[in-house]
């Protein structure tokens, strides 16, 4: 087994630590590896509550990490039961977990290691994928604003169970490990031995293939690099138009990129056929979508666009009832406040004794823009700016009383605009990554209203 890990240069990791054979052997080097080099260590055990001896599971991780005079943290998660199975769940509560829980310049580093890419390989053939998921995983890859490492990704599980016998390490036998109707123990159980015992190099063999498929992959990336920067707009929508233009294989290269880019799981060769036929295709006076994973993939104005799945806000209202405190909007959408200001520019009135502030989602309106003659209805000014039909009804409209003043960073209406000295810049924090693009401040606080 190497003495060594590649790190990438990172010096600052946090290690998930199981407690069992591969997380131990990973923290036992990495504290070995302190008296060589200079590295900061935490541990962190995520507890999913799915078997009746995580309590104790804790308390053995608690107590290794203190042996090893290495920081100890741990975090429960709540599986819901949702699609996808009890696998994919947990491990995406995990990483979630393991994104907020990692300090600024920290690298996740976790025990993957050679029969678990060959099990990641396997179960990508199992489900048709090409060469990006036969890819399987690579050494180092981005985790939100961190690195996730796999520095054992070469090493094999027996290697690892001759440096634990060797170092007399103990640790956990988790008895989930041994149900096979899981389709990754299915094959370390069933299948991996038969095909080691007839051809011991099969893991290193296969996890030399993963790596040719990354190359591929790598290279493929490099090549369409242009074709994504000239179809893929600052909103982070991709030009329908300009994909038509293309074979189908490239295409389908194309929108893999794309959808990988926008945080999508690798798509299936019929889920992208569906995506052109019934989405992009669509007829014209349609509103196509489909659910990719949580996102949500739809057309608007010969563009494909996928977001987040927001939860329905039209008709919903909510009472503003001080302008000295900041109102939280809901689903996340951020906090709205009001800073009385005398600075140049379109200001928002104040309202009067007998008006109540409202901030409302979803609505219908008639109204008169500043610096524009004649009304308009909103659904019409929705449309001048371009803004998506599926993220109108969260964009907050402020009303006086019964009037609509305005959108915070699209528009004022002249209803609402203060004719004298003072008046109120509009702060809008937290803004929904979705809806930034549509959304213009002329500086850190104040609206930039037309």
């Amino acid at each position: 087994m190497p003495s060594d890990l590649n790190l990438h240069g990172h010096q600052k990791l946090l290690v998930g630590f199981s407690g069992g054979l591969d997380s131990t052997v990973l923290l036992h080097q990495l504290a070995q590896l302190r008296f060589r080099q200079s590295l900061s260590l935490r541990a962190i055990y995520i507890h999913h509550g799915l078997s009746q001896h995580a309590d104790q599971w804790l308390v053995h991780c608690r107590r290794v990490c203190a042996e090893l005079e290495i920081p100890f943290v741990s975090r429960n998660v709540q599986l819901l039961g949702e699609k996808g199975g009890i696998e994919a769940e947990a491990r995406s509560l995990r990483y979630g977990m393991f994104n907020q829980v990692l300090d600024p310049d920290e690298a996740l580093v976790t025990a993957h290691h050679q029969d678990d890419q060959c099990e990641t390989f396997l179960l990508a053939l199992k489900r048709g994928s090409g060469p990006a998921g036969l890819s399987s995983m690579p050494s180092m890859r981005k985790l939100g604003n961190h690195w996730h490492l796999r520095p054992l990704l070469h090493v094999s599980r027996q290697e690892l169970e001759d440096y634990a016998t060797s170092h007399h390490l103990s640790w956990i036998d988790d008895e989930s490990n041994q149900d096979d109707h899981y389709d990754r123990n299915f094959l370390r159980l069933r299948i991996l031995p038969r095909l080691m015992k007839r051809w011991p190099q099969f893991s290193r063999s296969v996890t030399r293939s993963a790596e040719l498929c990354a190359e591929q992959e790598s290279l493929l990336d490099e090549l369409l690099a242009s074709d994504l920067q000239r179809c893929v707009a600052d909103d982070g929508s991709i030009d329908i138009g300009y994909l038509a233009g293309a074979t189908e294989q490239k295409r389908n290269a194309l929108l893999r990129r794309w959808l990988s880019y926008r945080g999508s799981m690798t798509p299936s060769r019929e889920a992208l056929t569906r995506l052109w036929q019934e989405v992009a295709l669509s007829r014209d006076d349609a509103s196509p979508q489909l659910q990719i994973g949580n996102k949500s993939l739809r057309r608007y104005q010969q563009r494909l666009y996928l977001s987040r799945m927001f939860p329905a806000l039209r008709g919903t209202r909510f009472l503003w009832q001080s302008t000295s405190t900041p109102l939280v909007l809901p689903n996340g959408l951020g906090t709205l406040r009001l800073t009385a200001t005398n600075s140049q520019g379109l200001r928002l009135r104040a309202p009067t004794d007998e008006e109540s502030i409202t901030v409302r989602f979803g609505q219908s309106a008639y109204l008169h823009l500043v610096t524009r003659q004649g009304g308009r209805s909103l659904k019409k000014i929705w449309q001048e700016k371009a803004i998506p039909v599926w993220l109108r009804e969260n964009i907050p409209l402020i009303y006086f009383n019964e009037e609509l003043v305005c959108a915070p960073g699209i528009f004022m209406a002249q209803a609402g605009v203060s004719r004298k000295g003072e008046g109120y810049a509009v702060v809008w924090e937290g803004i929904d990554p979705e809806l930034k693009p549509w959304i213009h401040f002329s500086s850190g606080e104040e609206t930039n209203f037309e």
